[in-house]
């Protein structure tokens, strides 16, 4: 299977691409008005999308024909309110430039003329019964996910406690025996060897597997092991943000590796640093515990609480008071605890 590759960034997306998937994906109903054929290689370019009120009245300034162009309430009452010459008029100022395609959002219809009018320009007409506000909210999710830059990443993706974590590490090192230890445990499996890594928004990187590999895990000397069929629907998740990378590798004596806080190094993912674990490996010591211990520290920080801080506070004010205790004795008393 693959190795961590080159970042990929969608340039475009067909139109007939366009709304297969997304009908498909999101169940919305979007359905062709003026027939116009889709094989003709009409592309979307931008993810954002468009509502060309000023363009029907020929402001054109700061007009971009390369989005998707939303008719609503307001854009098609407008249009209905003008004379036959006039519709066809506004109607022109915006067919006139190379727009990829229009949509009428709640239910709205144009007028038989400029329906043919858009037809001539070989401009595809699509209409859907979704309120416009809604349908552009869907439709822009959508978008940004088609156009969202993906990295093939090497690893594995569990789910522990709620914490994403990317298990990386050479080959052969036990990264899938290890997430397969964590399923076994009650966590959830994401992605096995192949981890496709999207950014989604800034900051934000999310991690799913891939259409062939899905839950399925290759375990050296055993085979292949279905997860989902093994362990049940609770023990894989589709997709999960990845928010911690544990990089493994076999103890090395001339490496130093942290000794009071945990996350003292970041990768570079997509243009996103996350907080890295360099995790040495030797024989007998327990991965998925440490992995569970991780997770949890993890979320110990995020509301607030930071271990290393508070050890190291506690070891200066135990500096502060050497000498006015008893050696040995600190500052506990017993209360007459002969255990």
């Amino acid at each position: 299977m693959p190795r961590s590759q080159k970042p990929f960034r969608r340039a475009s997306i067909p139109v007939q691409e366009m709304v297969s998937k997304f009908v498909e994906a999101t169940g919305t109903p979007l359905d062709e008005v003026n027939g116009v054929s889709l094989s003709g290689g009409a592309e979307i370019v931008d993810r954002n999308l468009h509502r060309p009120g000023l363009v029907l009245t020929g402001y054109l300034d700061h007009f971009v024909p390369e989005r998707i162009q939303i008719l609503g309430n307001t854009e098609t009452h407008y249009l209905l309110s003008l004379s036959d010459e006039q519709q066809s008029v506004a109607f022109d100022y915006l067919i006139s430039q190379p727009i990829p395609c229009i949509v009428l959002t709640s239910s709205n219809q144009l007028p038989r003329a400029l329906i043919d009018r858009a037809t001539d320009a070989s401009i595809p007409v699509f209409s859907t019964t979704t309120e416009s506000t809604y349908f552009m909210a869907i439709l822009r999710d959508f978008l940004d996910d088609q156009f969202a830059p993906q990295l093939s990443v090497h690893g594995s993706l569990v789910d522990v406690y709620g914490v994403g974590l990317l298990l990386m590490g050479r080959a052969g090192i036990g990264k899938s025996e290890i997430a397969l230890d964590l399923v076994e445990r009650g966590h959830r499996l994401v992605a096995d060897d192949v981890v496709m890594v999207t950014k989604k928004e800034p900051g934000v990187l999310i991690g799913s597997t891939t259409d062939l590999v899905q839950h399925f895990m290759e375990i050296r000397g055993v085979g292949i092991v279905d997860v989902r069929s093994m362990f049940g629907i609770r023990a894989i998740r589709f997709q999960k943000r990845v928010e911690l990378v544990i990089d493994m590798d076999l103890w090395d004596e001339s490496e130093e590796y942290t000794r009071l806080q945990m996350y003292d190094d970041t990768r570079d993912f997509l243009g996103v640093e996350l907080p890295r674990v360099k995790l040495p490996i030797t024989p007998g010591k327990n991965v998925t515990v440490i992995c569970e211990v991780i997770a949890m520290n993890y979320l110990l920080q995020h509301y607030g609480y930071d271990p290393a801080k508070v050890f190291t506070d506690r070891l200066a004010d135990q500096i502060k008071q050497r000498g006015r205790e008893r050696p040995g004795r600190g500052i506990t008393w017993f209360e007459r605890d002969f255990e």
